[in-house]
């Protein structure tokens, strides 16, 4: 696929595992960088805090984004991508637990490109990261860089 990396946003230390164990078995090669709370995200995204010095302008070819985070939570640092020119059109998929219809909607009212909600089986999962995979690094067109400016 591609080298860009993706980004998962995500505070459960098991929903890490299993999702990373999940691209190991689609065989997803991507570099993947993990942010535990929606500051750390946004830190990386924007090369500030922690991430200070990191090239911004190097956007992860998909984000993986759990609502429910610490510090900033995920509805937050969906809002904050959009709002920026250079982080507002990264395909950013909702990976959550949360079945709120409010949730459902803000995300999709905020720009996310599609709204998953995470399955307990994890064959299930993995079928579902595999598509993911196949889809959103493969077989998607990015948007030209000079559109996000």
């Amino acid at each position: 696929m591609s080298d860009a990396c993706i980004l998962l946003v995500e505070d459960n230390e098991d929903d890490i595992a299993l999702t990373l164990r999940a691209f190991r078995k689609s065989n997803i090669a991507n570099p993947v960088v993990v942010a535990r709370d929606g500051v750390e995200a946004l830190d990386y995204l924007f090369g500030t805090g922690a991430h200070a010095g990191r090239d911004a302008a190097a956007v992860p070819a998909v984000i993986l984004l759990d609502l429910k985070l610490p510090r900033v939570d995920g509805l937050e640092v969906l809002r904050r991508l959009r709002e920026d020119p250079r982080t507002r059109l990264v395909r950013t998929i909702i990976l959550t637990s949360s079945k709120e219809e409010i949730d459902v909607s803000q995300s999709y009212e905020l720009g996310a490109c599609s709204y998953i909600r995470k399955p307990v089986d994890f064959d299930k999962f993995v079928q579902a990261v595999s598509t993911l995979g196949v889809y959103w690094l493969l077989l998607n067109e990015t948007p030209p860089r000079s559109a996000a400016l």
